[in-house]
Order: C-alpha cells, then sequence, then structure tokens
C-alpha cells in the first residue's frame, strides 16, 4: 500500500502538539497529529494560560471559547497558595516569593486565561479538526527515516493493531518530557534534570471541615510526605488534585491502589475518616493514577534535520508559574508560520534554523526562572535572581537571522520597556480602524505587517514593491492617519501578487485617545517597522532611508532566508 502524504506529521497530542496541530491548520499547512492513546486526559495540570499564550490563541479565533470554558468566567482571578502540615492545620503560611502582575495595566488587550488544560486540550482539539487537521488518537510513531527530501514515518493503529506508512515533509515531536524522538535523534539535555517524580489521582472528597471556610488554591503539604499538593478541582471544595511523590526505582504506579492514595489524601487534609473516591482519569478506561516527573531541562538542539522539538520534549520545567505550558505553546505559534512559510516558498529552509536560536534561548531563561520559583516555595533552590512575570512571559528578545537589529543584551524587558524594539513582541496599542477599535496585536498573525508613520510614503511604495517582486504577502498600516488618508485599500491584505492596500490607524477614543502610535513603536512619523506573523518585530527604520525599495528588499529576503 503506498503511503499517506502529508506537510507536517505531529507526534503528541496534548497541549503543545495540538497547539502545534491549530497554528499550522490555520497557515493553511496539510498536518497529521498522531497520539497513542485513546482520549484526552482529563487532568487540570497546567492551571491558566498567560497573557501572552491568549494572544496566540486570540490570533485563531479560541480567545472567546478560553474565557467560556474558564472556572473564573469574567472575574479578575488570584491564586491562593498556602503553606502547611495538613489542610486542618489551624493557621496557614504563604510561600515567599511574589510573581508580579502578570498582566500590567496597558500592555496586552488579553487578561490571564484561568482555565484547566484538559479543557484547553478539548478546545484545542474540535479547532484543530474545524481547521482541517487530521487528528488521530489510539495511533502510535513506531519509527521513523529522514532523508533529504522528507521524513518517513511508520505508525500503528493500537485499536486494530494495523501498521501503515506516512511521508511527510517535516515532523514535530510534542511527545513529552522523556520523548522518544528525542532519544530515538541522540538529542541531549541540559540542566539539573529529575527532580522528583510524583503520582497524582483526582479525587472527590469533602475537604471542607478542614478549609473551615477559608479560600485554598493550592496547598502545599508535609503530610503524608514533604513535596504533597492539594489543588482545588471547584469552588466547592469537594472535588480535588492529590500529588505526592514516589521513587519508581522502588515502586511501581501499580502499588497506588485506590484505598492507599485515598488514605494518603485522608493524612493529606487532617481528616483521618472522610470518603474518598479517585475518578478515571480518560474517557473509555479505568486509569486514575498517573505519574509523572518534576525536573528541570532543555534540550541542547530544538531542530535535527527535519525533526523539531516542541513542549515538554524540548524543555522540562518545574510547575510553578505555569511557564513549561505556555513556553510550549508559544514554541508551537514561532515554528508554524516559518514552516508554512518555507512549504509555500516564501521562504528558505534556512529560516527554519531560527526556531532553535529563538526558542532555546527562550526555554534556557524560563527554565531557570521556573526553578527559581520553585526553589521558593519548594525548597531546592537557585541563584537565579527572580524577574518580573510579565517579562518573562512576554518581554523576551529574540536574536537569530529571522531579526534584524536585534539588542546584543537579549535580557528581557520590563513591560513599560516593549516599544517595537528588533526581536520584542510589537507593544499593544488601543487603536481604531474601519470604524472599529481594537489592538495593534490583532493586526498580526498569518501575514508580515509594514507599520508606516503618517509621512511614510515612501515605505508604503517599498512595500508594494517588495511584495509583488518576492511574491510575498505584506499587509500596510499607516499610523496616525484615518481611514479616508490612508492611501485606500482592502484592509491591508496583499493579494496574489504580494501587493496590499493601505488601511490608517488612528488613536482609540476614552482613555487611549491622542495616543501617538507612532511614538509607540519607536517611530518617526517617516519610519517604518515590519512585524512577523507571530507579531514579533522583524525589522525596524525609526526614520526615512536613501532607497526605501532596495532596503525593504534586502529585509524581506533576510529575514526569510532567501538568497
Amino acid at each position: 500500500m503506498a503511503a499517506e502524504q502529508t506537510s507536517v506529521l505531529v507526534v503528541g497530542g496534548s497541549l503543545t502538539g495540538l497547539a502545534s496541530a491549530v497554528f499550522l491548520a490555520w497557515h493553511g499547512v496539510p498536518v497529521t497529529l498522531v497520539e497513542r492513546h485513546p482520549d484526552l486526559l482529563m487532568h487540570p495540570r497546567l492551571r491558566g494560560v498567560s497573557p501572552r499564550t491568549v494572544e496566540a490563541f486570540r490570533q485563531v479565533g479560541l480567545e472567546p471559547a478560553i474565557r467560556e470554558a474558564s472556572f473564573a468566567p469574567g472575574e479578575t482571578f488570584e491564586w491562593v497558595l498556602i503553606r502547611a502540615e495538613t489542610l486542618a492545620d489551624a493557621e496557614y503560611a504563604s510561600p515567599t516569593e511574589e510573581e508580579g502582575d502578570p498582566n500590567p495595566a496597558g500592555t496586552t488587550p488579553c487578561s490571564f486565561g484561568p482555565i484547566d488544560q484538559d479543557q484547553v486540550e478539548l478546545l484545542l482539539r474540535a479547532r484543530a479538526r474545524e481547521l482541517g487537521a487530521d487528528v488521530r488518537f489510539s495511533t502510535e510513531l513506531t519509527s521513523f527515516e529522514q532523508d533529504d527530501d522528507g521524513v518517513r514515518a511508520l505508525l500503528r493503529d493500537r485499536r486494530g493493531g494495523e501498521a501503515y506508512e506516512v511521508r511527510a515533509d517535516y515532523l514535530i515531536a510534542a511527545d513529552g518530557g522523556s520523548s522518544p524522538v528525542r532519544e530515538h535523534l541522540g538529542i541531549e539535555v541540559e540542566g539539573p534534570g529529575a527532580l522528583f517524580h510524583l503520582v497524582t489521582a483526582l479525587v472527590d472528597a469533602d475537604l471542607t471541615p478542614a478549609t473551615r471556610g477559608r479560600e485554598v488554591a493550592i496547598a502545599y503539604l508535609q503530610r503524608p510526605q514533604p513535596y504533597t499538593t492539594l489543588m482545588a478541582h471547584d469552588d466547592l471544595g469537594r472535588r480535588w488534585v492529590f500529588s505526592t511523590g514516589y521513587a519508581p526505582d522502588q515502586e511501581s504506579l501499580e502499588d497506588f491502589t485506590d484505598e492507599r492514595v485515598a488514605d494518603m489524601v485522608r493524612a493529606a487534609a487532617g481528616l483521618p475518616d472522610v470518603k474518598v473516591t479517585l475518578r478515571p482519569q480518560i474517557p473509555g478506561t479505568d486509569r486514575k493514577i498517573f505519574g509523572f516527573s518534576i525536573g528541570a531541562q532543555v534540550a541542547r538542539e530544538y531542530r535535527r534535520g527535519r525533526v523539531f522539538l516542541v513542549g515538554d520534549a524540548a524543555h522540562l520545567m518545574p510547575p510553578t508559574g505555569g511557564l513549561n505550558g505556555n513556553t510550549g505553546v508559544q514554541d508551537a505559534q514561532n515554528l508554524a508560520w516559518k514552516l508554512a512559510a518555507v512549504l509555500r516558498g516564501n521562504a528558505g529552509p534556512a529560516l527554519l534554523d531560527s526556531y532553535h536560536d529563538e526558542r532555546h534561548a527562550t526555554g534556557h531563561l524560563t527554565m531557570g526562572q521556573a526553578f527559581a520559583r520553585f526553589g521558593a516555595r519548594m525548597g531546592p533552590g537557585t541563584q537565579v535572581p527572580l524577574l518580573e512575570y510579565s517579562a518573562v512571559s512576554m518581554g523576551y528578545q529574540y536574536r537569530s537571522t529571522a531579526v534584524l537589529g536585534a539588542a546584543e543584551d537579549a535580557s528581557p524587558l520590563p513591560q513599560s520597556e516593549l516599544a517595537g524594539q528588533p526581536g520584542t513582541r510589537a507593544p499593544h496599542v488601543p487603536i481604531r480602524t474601519r470604524g472599529k477599535e481594537i489592538s495593534t496585536i490583532d493586526l498580526y498573525g498569518q501575514d508580515f505587517v509594514l507599520l508606516a508613520g503618517a509621512e511614510a510614503d515612501g515605505w508604503l511604495d517599498a512595500a508594494r514593491t517588495s511584495a509583488a517582486d518576492l511574491g510575498v504577502p505584506v499587509r500596510c498600516y499607516r499610523l496616525g492617519a484615518p481611514d479616508d488618508a490612508a492611501g485606500g485599500g482592502d484592509d491591508g491584505v496583499a493579494g496574489a501578487d504580494g501587493v496590499a492596500g493601505v488601511v490608517g490607524l488612528d488613536g482609540a477614543d476614552g482613555a487611549d485617545a491622542g495616543v501617538d502610535i507612532g511614538a509607540r513603536h519607536g517611530l518617526h512619523p517617516d519610519g517604518a517597522l515590519l512585524v512577523r506573523p507571530d507579531g514579533v518585530v522583524a525589522w525596524r527604520c525609526a526614520g526615512a532611508a536613501e532607497n526605501p525599495g532596495a532596503e525593504l528588499s534586502r529585509v524581506l529576503r533576510a529575514v526569510l532566508a532567501r538568497a
């Protein structure tokens, strides 16, 4: 039987794999995702998505669904974290570190998304299929090999046992912290590695006699042993996520019977007689107990030939701050537009090298910050100074061939200092266009965007010429100009020849009226700035240039690795 064909094969159907499928399909890339389990894991794990991740999901139309499915809809959510011997202690202590505001005022149109990972995955799976992705559960990768033309993968349907071959241009490994794909490639990891191992279960138990009306989101406890946690899974105090440490070299998950785990929950709660019931975590199965590792490591390579690592396969971080899962989603967003550009012929294959250069450095930064936060709560300790949370999650700076003019110092920037610097997330500014009030963040997604000052006709003409010559879609926006003064156009959308009309962007009403949009991006009225599909500034020229056409053509060729 002839091999099936796809552009990208994604291995792993959890958060990052599903996000990869969504972003790729949204860019029009044929994608097949395989997951060996029969269904999604109904365990909360990551308990919220950062504003930057919500921005990424906003691009693909998922923000409203995330808000609707959140466990605190329409509210400003705050985690209440406590430390105690047991949940029934008379007094609670608080973890020592301060996270800082994850959403400083005026920095993003998106707020923190209080939603559990299992709910996010349900939304991602539905959206991936809606966009045309082929998502297959109970399907495992048994082997693969790559050559100059693509990847040959052997898959097996675990329900019927049939084996078959899929030929893909590229493979994305989203297969977890112990990634068999990474192991097969021989890619080593850097960092402290596994710190310890946990067993976890979803339990129904009325623990309100222990909390006695006190609000608790996450409890770090010392019973039945250190590194035990109870996380509230409803607002009634009757559903909980229980986790505690174990040594896999001394005992197996099968040793944790329902009754043993129930006794451990009673010890953690300080309620020896409370009724405890465990719930299955995968629909259609009786799996109630799962194990996972708490660790801190980063793969030395995020790319090997035509294979890319994302999410846990690329980096493993302690759960404090929810940084690991959010970083994984942003891996997927970064990689998807680059694969799409190469597969469409808009970019040279060398563009894909920038994925490692950008996300590997970000992975090391974020891993260090997650480890430092973990030490502040749980005790291992590091010498890494804690940075403001929003600087870690949104203020990172990229240095790669896909960014021109990046700063030598790539340290994360506080949100107040994000002002259109090359290699940083383009700033959020409330704007009005076509009679609607939106954010500049909403301008980015599938194509490159040129933001030009009110007097930057030369740059707008250059964008038209360069886009047409290279066949690269570029959307053009004139800053600080009402629609009727923008030069006409069609919402800035580039046609098949790459030529786009120009749309005017004016300041929004209300508190943001009169904001100099160009100045917020570091531009003079005759300057311009190029933003990548992932919302990252690729290049900036603060003012005019002697030959804008030649300069912008050079920029696009360099960023897209076009010879």
